[in-house]
């Protein structure tokens, strides 16, 4: 029994220095004499460093490596993407503006430039900028009725612009399923 539980922490001590040399998110503080600083040391200070995050968010579309990331302070969305790899070849960077402060557990989608079913087509989407476009124009997408673009343009006199597409859930009249229509034909900047 004794030797499991050995083995139990050396196992886990191991796992934290490979932790530890694989994540460059770790600050470990060192101090400039290393002669009396033994490597359990160095493991403490590191475990200290390592806290919950205080904001995690997830990103998804055409971004190198989807998935849910935690960041200290509140990032903007040039940090989600740089966390996350960076943007494909396809990934349409009129979508997104990269000073965006990000919400605390929201996703955020990067959509295409190009039509999805076809891996290597050219032909870009038909798409409708949501902080310029008037109602008759924000018509031409399918998912948007006649309310749904008046409560847009609404919003956007009201609150100013959208500074991501996922402030369109805020808008009354759109929930996930028509958000999720309409999230790959939508820019928010030429």
């Amino acid at each position: 029994m004794v030797k499991i539980i050995i083995g139990v922490i050396v196992v886990a001590v191991i796992a934290i220095t490979a932790f530890m040399v694989l994540d460059p998110n770790i600050n470990l503080v060192r101090t400039t004499d290393t002669s009396n600083t033994t490597s359990m040391d160095i493991m403490n200070e590191a475990s200290n460093s390592l806290s919950t995050p205080q904001f995690v968010v997830s990103i998804e579309g055409e971004i190198s490596k989807e998935g849910s990331y935690g960041f200290a302070e509140q990032p903007t969305m040039a940090d989600l993407i740089e966390a996350a790899g960076g943007i494909t070849t396809a990934a349409d960077e009129r979508c997104y503006f990269e000073d965006a402060k990000l919400d605390n557990g929201k996703t955020y989608f990067i959509s295409s430039r190009y039509e999805s079913g076809n891996i290597c087509s050219l032909v870009e989407l038909k798409k409708v900028n949501i902080n310029t476009d008037n109602a008759d124009t924000l018509l031409g997408i399918s998912g948007f009725t006649t309310s749904v673009a008046n409560s847009i343009v609404s919003y956007r006199g009201e609150k100013g612009q959208f500074n991501t597409i996922e402030e369109l859930l805020e808008v009354y009249g759109i929930g996930n399923a028509t958000y999720r229509k309409v999230r790959s034909y939508v820019i928010l900047h030429e």
